[in-house]
């Protein structure tokens, strides 16, 4: 069945308290996505943001983030009362996250929600601690450990708990056991909500493709209470670290610093942890796109003390080694979309064919006037997931004012525009018209949209820039913006292009 989504994560959804919620702004936006005859919405990973504030560098890669619980929500539930949130600061600027407030600020009236627990919640809440057990006291107690001393990395802890020594756990716990709590309780209101928006956007049709990272974060709770998982040398430092080599994103490579898996110990137990964070995911959304999925079949390996990409070496992943297993524990048909992007090669293509995955296509990469590249939607297959820009990408009239002449003249008449005029006609002007209908025009099972292209905004409306480790997830968008859509456009094209059905519906 052909159907189509919008690219929207939801710390970008309009909201008055600094970021986008789980509570009614995302509420709005299915309503959104239903009145425009979409199916999926696709969001970013939904776990709390570590280092630089990216969603791909999270504290834990089965939590949920903190920031995205919704006081209003947490009101109508009579743990909060409006004077308690309702004026503080969130920043001046409804275009942008700031991420300095929302810590300043969030913890201390999550603090408050978290004490008035009881009744039926706080029966609830023993049901989602005994459901949620494989990780949430691993994680609470971290996030613990880590308020006390400061927001530390686990590695500048002592050394006793940095290696988990079984004394001094039991002697930090009896002493942060109302931390341990709190913590706790943060996570089952974050899932509470989220269980909640999932139902409402099940009662709209509407399907969330989530996200999961490839990798964690060293400074995670993943890592710290599974290092036998990962590469670490005797000390518990990486011993090679994750990335990818030189590309169109970077000149230098990408330099993510995440850890490495010992697939090897993996293995001898079954890939139980990939196992168990999969499940989770399948659980959580809809549908799981896997992020960097090339380096299930090979990844590039980085020196942990290299200061650039550049040096590093392609090693194999655990291929189809790994997805038998979890074919075998999840089944052969799980919702999963592989994020094939990026250096490619014959093991990528082979480790797709074998899984069945939906690959992505990408038509902002397929611009080339000397190749037939593959993300040109005549090339398409119906099993692949076609996107106009992917939050990795500029904005497609960005991309317009910053390719070179051949390049859009290219792209512009591959897309069938007539005229000189590629960048005028305000909110998404015809020239982007024309790209997105080459999109949704292609053979793929699935076109994606990022809602910034469908306003036509250019590159200061942009997610993420790779390799730039500042200033990225901090786009967001308002009320106004959203309802100033032409979502009557886009259920025209979902009609026209079959994406929608009824194709007719009216």
């Amino acid at each position: 069945m052909r159907t189509a989504g919008i690219l929207m994560p939801i710390t970008s959804l309009p909201s008055p308290y600094g970021v986008g919620t789980l509570g009614q702004c995302a509420r709005d936006f299915i309503q959104f996505l239903h009145r425009a005859g979409q199916t999926y919405w696709q969001i970013l990973p939904i776990c709390p943001t570590g280092y630089g504030d990216s969603p791909y560098q999270s504290f834990s890669s089965y939590a949920g983030n903190p920031y995205m619980i919704d006081f209003d929500d947490l009101k109508k539930e009579g743990l909060l009362q409006e004077e308690e949130y309702a004026s503080i600061s969130w920043g001046d600027n409804p275009a942008r996250v700031d991420y300095s407030l929302l810590y300043s600020h969030k913890f201390s009236i999550l603090r408050i929600a978290c004490s008035r627990i009881s009744g039926v919640l706080s029966e609830r809440f023993q049901t989602f601690c005994k459901e949620q057990n494989v990780w949430l006291n691993d994680y609470a107690l971290y996030m613990s450990i880590k308020d006390y001393h400061g927001g530390q990395s686990w590695k500048e802890w002592p050394e006793t708990l940095q290696k988990r020594e079984k004394d001094s756990l039991e002697a930090i716990h009896q002493e942060l056991t109302d931390e341990i709590l709190f913590w706790k309780k943060v996570q089952f209101l974050f899932f509470y909500q989220w269980d909640r928006l999932k139902a409402y956007a099940e009662e709209n049709n509407i399907k969330i493709i989530g996200d999961l990272p490839i990798y964690v974060s060293y400074d995670s709770a993943d890592v710290w209470a599974h290092p036998e998982e990962f590469q670490l040398d005797e000390n518990l430092c990486p011993i090679e670290v994750a990335g990818c080599p030189p590309d169109g994103f970077s000149a230098d490579g990408q330099l993510w610093g995440n850890p490495i898996y010992d697939w090897a110990a993996m293995k001898k137990d079954g890939y139980s942890w990939w196992i168990s964070r999969l499940s989770h995911a399948l659980k959580t959304y809809d549908t799981v796109r896997i992020d960097h999925f090339r380096a299930f079949a090979s990844y590039w390996e980085i020196p942990a003390d290299s200061k650039t990409a550049k040096v590093g070496k392609w090693v194999d992943g655990p291929k189809m080694d790994l997805f038998n297993k979890i074919f075998d524990a999840l089944g052969s048909n799980a919702p999963i979309i592989a994020e094939d992007l990026g250096v490619f090669g014959d093991d990528v293509v082979k480790l797709l064919e074998d899984t069945k995955f939906p690959g992505m296509k990408v038509i902002q990469f397929g611009f080339d006037p000397n190749s037939d590249s593959s993300h040109l939607p005549h090339n398409a297959a119906p099993n692949s997931i076609n996107y106009v820009v992917t939050h990795d990408n500029n904005t497609i009239l960005g991309w317009l004012w910053e390719a070179d002449e051949s390049e859009r003249a290219f792209a512009l008449d591959y897309c069938h525009f007539k005229g000189d005029n590629w960048g005028e006609g305000g909110y998404c002007s015809a020239s982007c018209r024309s790209i997105i209908e080459a999109v949704w025009q292609s053979a793929s099972n699935i076109a994606i949209i990022a809602l910034q292209d469908m306003c036509g905004f250019g590159s200061d409306a942009r997610m993420n820039i790779p390799g730039v480790p500042e200033k990225n997830w901090r786009f967001r968008t308002t009320r106004d913006t959203i309802d100033s859509i032409d979502s009557e456009y886009f259920k025209k094209i979902n009609a026209l292009y079959r994406r929608m059905y009824p194709a007719f519906d009216k």
